[in-house]
């Protein structure tokens, strides 16, 4: 892989998810559903900055969006190394059962650190929901979902 999936268009990984090749699939989509999650929590993190809230809760709203931002990112770097991972397990079908073995294990590993992250970035909700800017409580709701998508499909591959 020359360009890196977090890298395309949306309209450019959709075409090139459609296609009949390895990659993307099922781990990309479920890291790239997670980060649109984390996505919608910055969002509404930052329509909830500045409010007039307790410095408190702007301290608390800034380390929530920090951490929310991190996630974002890493799950955007697993959109790609999930791919490459599932590539290296396709190229150790005609190698030895070591290598086979490896590659499975390294490809097993990323949909579980996506899980990982999603039920981290979950741990964000609570706090979002009730310090929130309340007209985009909708928006958290559907970060919820998104995370949740991003973890269950996740473990349908961490389980193989």
């Amino acid at each position: 892989m020359t360009k890196k999936f977090r890298d395309f268009t949306l309209n450019e990984y959709l075409e090139v998810l459609s296609r009949r090749e390895p990659v993307p699939g099922g781990g990309s989509v479920a890291a790239l559903s997670a980060a649109l999650g984390c996505g919608l929590i910055c969002m509404v993190t930052q329509y909830s900055l500045g409010k007039g809230k307790p410095q408190e809760i702007e301290e608390q709203l800034q380390d929530l969006l920090a951490l929310a931002l991190k996630y974002q990112a890493r799950f955007l770097e697993l959109v790609d190394l999930d791919s490459e991972a599932y590539l290296a397990v396709v190229r150790a079908r005609k190698a030895s059962a070591e290598e086979q073995e490896k590659a499975n294990k390294i490809a097993s590993d990323i949909p579980k650190e996506v899980c990982d992250l999603c039920a981290k970035a979950v741990e964000l909700i609570p706090f979002l929901m009730k310090e929130g800017n309340k007209n985009l409580i909708h928006d958290v709701a559907i970060a919820s979902e998104m995370l949740g998508a991003g973890l269950r499909s996740a473990l349908v591959l961490a389980n193989q």
